[in-house]
């Protein structure tokens, strides 16, 4: 297996669109999670301009629709449908996943929460481990079989430099044992969307399926609407994009053919990301948040987890 680090052509300002151009996907089935809005838009709209049927997969239809309506109206591209899913709702997730018949090309579990106040499932999960990861995972497992169908399926898992200060505390994901620190809870959960693509590729690889994740790297968007000043004064200086360029590395892990195989890594502005050092503060990738051992266990915890509410 070839374990050298991937580099790409593209960089921190490349844009979806320009990771996209010359890449056909007709044909090609797509699932964009968390659509409605911010960098999900864009990675939308660039799949669609190459010719992907998406699917917006959005809490708020109301939104969804209109977002469809601007992508078709400005890519003339595939289709773009809207279909409802709300991550913390486990309700939610299988009754997309049972209404889902078709073979699957690319799944970018996008969507996400971040810094919210302490709040709950109905299951007692905290709810950015909930939406984040058992969401997604929830989701990506239950379309397995699709993907598999689809031969050379791409997982898109998006993370976040929130994880660098974050490993998994597995006797306490909840928050049941430790104060609540909604920082550190999100970070967590990005911990464990990194350590999602590091199993999933490992199990599922030889069903034609590549799984990586992606930070996205730091972007204004409606994510941030819980941040205060002061959450905001205390992080570091970082670097921020917009919108299309924060979609880039999503694009170009669900699109780019010398990634076909090349799973279970981390990738930040379009390329491999380094591993993390302290002079760095706002960029690589943390050993935890790449550990098989680590990814391992919070697959079967996750299995566990489902299992214990029923699901």
């Amino acid at each position: 297996m070839n374990t050298s680090r991937v580099t790409t052509p593209f960089t921190a300002d490349s844009t979806a669109a320009e990771v996209a151009a010359g890449v056909r996907l007709t044909g090609r089935r797509a699932i964009v999670t968390g659509a409605s809005s911010g960098i999900g838009v864009e990675t939308a709209r660039a799949l669609a301009s190459a010719g992907a049927e998406v699917t917006l997969a959005v809490r708020d239809i109301e939104a969804g629709e209109k977002t469809a309506e601007d992508i078709r109206a400005t890519t003339g591209g595939g289709p773009v449908r809207v279909a409802r899913l709300d991550l913390s709702d486990q309700d939610s997730v299988a009754a997309f996943v049972t209404t889902w018949n078709d073979p699957l090309d690319i799944l970018i579990n996008n969507a996400g929460v971040a810094a919210v106040p302490e709040a709950r499932t109905q299951e007692g999960w905290e709810l950015h481990f909930a939406t984040n990861h058992l969401g997604h995972f929830a989701l990506a497992t239950g379309l397995h079989s699709a993907l598999a169908a689809a031969g050379r399926a791409r997982v898109v898992s998006l993370s976040s430099n929130a994880h660098l200060q974050a490993p998994m505390v597995f006797d306490d994901i909840g928050f049941l044992k430790r104060p609540y620190d909604r920082m550190l809870a999100y970070g967590e959960s990005k911990t464990a969307t990194a350590l999602f693509a590091v199993e999933a590729h490992r199990r599922w690889a030889g069903d034609g399926i590549t799984v990586n994740a992606a930070n996205p790297g730091s972007v204004i968007t409606n994510l941030g609407r819980h941040l205060t000043d002061e959450d905001m004064a205390h992080l570091p200086d970082y670097d921020y994009t917009t919108p299309e360029q924060g979609a880039a590395t999503s694009v170009l892990l669900a699109t780019w053919p010398p990634l076909d195989g090349v799973g279970g890594r981390y990738f930040e502005y379009c390329n491999e990301a380094l591993p993390f050092t302290p002079d760095e503060l706002t960029r690589g990738v943390a050993a935890h948040a790449l550990d098989p051992e680590a990814a391992a266990r919070l697959w079967q915890v996750s299995l566990d987890m489902l299992a214990a509410a029923g699901r």
